[in-house]
């Protein structure tokens, strides 16, 4: 197998695409689309968002010590663009884009209805790393859309439709692979 060697880079991908809101007020909600973000701790419930201090959305959960993560779809592959591209010192997003902000029920920071899953957040530290700044953040609660819950309770991944990152470009998410765990369960006997 040969290998090509590449300068030092970001190459963990796929990445979730995700919309992180934020503001306190109807006037400064904004919206963001970021990849730089998952979960780093199970127990309290822990994520990050790592966002350039240049965005308005850095000066907003600076100051608030809030945000959500919002997670993406294909019919929000577009809104997933729009925000990622547009400031919003220039244009009102959620106007824009015709989404619906729905204030969080433990912070001010709006959730995006049209968002699946809404991850509200509290910035618990501020790491300034580089080019980004990394806000990590304890999970506060989960708002999920009870259209994408099954009848055993779990989320479905791919009724939801997920898109992710790689590379500048937007991909769909959801062929079943298998389950946590498939790879070293006993195999069950049939018996005839």
């Amino acid at each position: 197998m040969s290998k090509e060697i590449w300068k030092p880079g970001t190459m963990l991908y796929p990445l979730p695409a995700v919309l992180v809101s934020s503001g306190d007020k109807l006037e400064n909600y904004n919206i963001l689309t970021i990849a730089w973000t998952g979960t780093i701790c199970s127990e309290p419930a822990m994520t990050y968002v790592s966002i350039r201090p240049s965005r308005l959305s850095y000066e907003i959960i600076k100051r608030t010590g809030e945000f959500v993560i919002n997670l993406t779809t294909r019919k929000l592959a577009f809104a997933t663009d729009f925000c990622g591209v547009r400031s919003g010192r220039e244009v009102n997003k959620f106007e824009r884009l015709k989404l619906t902000a729905v204030k969080g029920s433990k912070v001010k920071a709006p959730i995006i209805a049209e968002s699946p899953v809404n991850i509200e957040c509290r910035v618990k530290e501020m790491k300034p790393l580089g080019s980004h700044t990394m806000f990590i953040a304890e999970v506060l609660c989960v708002h999920i859309d009870k259209e994408f819950v099954t009848t055993k309770g779990d989320f479905d991944l791919r009724k939801a439709e997920p898109i992710c990152y790689s590379h500048g470009h937007y991909y769909l998410v959801g062929k079943h692979l298998g389950h946590f765990g498939f790879s070293v369960e006993k195999k069950r006997s049939s018996k005839t």
